[in-house]
């Protein structure tokens, strides 16, 4: 059998990785035991590279009112919709340990509105979902619903980010062929 190219542009050895790409590369490979290959992708322009991890880790790790699974539901949601199967199924492995539940990422990647989650949260994924597909007709009334459910101004804007810095996301996996992990299958089941 033959191996599945993980990109179509070339992906650098990791010991010809920059030091500091490198050392990120092998603290996830130390966590989670396997490199994902987007860090493998992303590393073909280093720049780029540290760009996109500042502004992800900026978004992602941040204090906020969002929980850590609330954020994966937006990025598992949007990417779905993107048509991005590297990040459904990255993230939704993500989405499936952080909400300690076997069965939520694939409910969210289906239909988020068929799946087992709060109003809260749906109210959150429609909004992700505007924001992705027609940012451009958000207004004030969608502001207010968002705070009826206890969104904040800042809750938003994070919801907003996430959704906005993964339709970047999507297009660039898409574009380069990005494979999913064989790894990330079998997470959180």
């Amino acid at each position: 059998m033959t191996a599945k190219s993980v990109s179509r542009y070339p992906v650098p050895d990791i010991k010809d990785m920059p030091d500091d790409i490198r050392e990120v590369v092998l603290a996830v490979q130390e966590k989670v035991g396997f490199v994902p290959n987007v860090f493998l992708v992303l590393a073909h322009r280093p720049d780029e590279f540290r760009a996109f991890m500042a502004y992800h880790d900026a978004l992602m790790e941040r204090d906020s009112d969002l929980t850590q699974a609330e954020r994966e539901m937006i990025v598992v949601a949007t990417s779905n919709d993107n048509g991005c199967p590297y990040c459904v199924i990255a993230h939704g492995a993500i989405l499936r340990i952080r909400a300690k539940n076997p069965t939520i990422a694939d409910q969210v990647a289906v239909n988020h509105r068929k799946a087992d989650i709060t109003p809260r949260q749906m109210a959150m994924l429609d909004f992700a979902l505007k924001v992705s597909n027609d940012s451009r007709a958000i207004c004030d009334a969608d502001f207010e619903a968002l705070q009826a459910h206890g969104f904040s101004d800042e809750d938003i804007w994070d919801i907003a980010g996430i959704s906005a810095f993964f339709a970047m996301s999507n297009r660039m996996a898409n574009f380069t062929s990005m494979r999913p992990n064989d790894e990330f299958y079998a997470l959180g089941r």
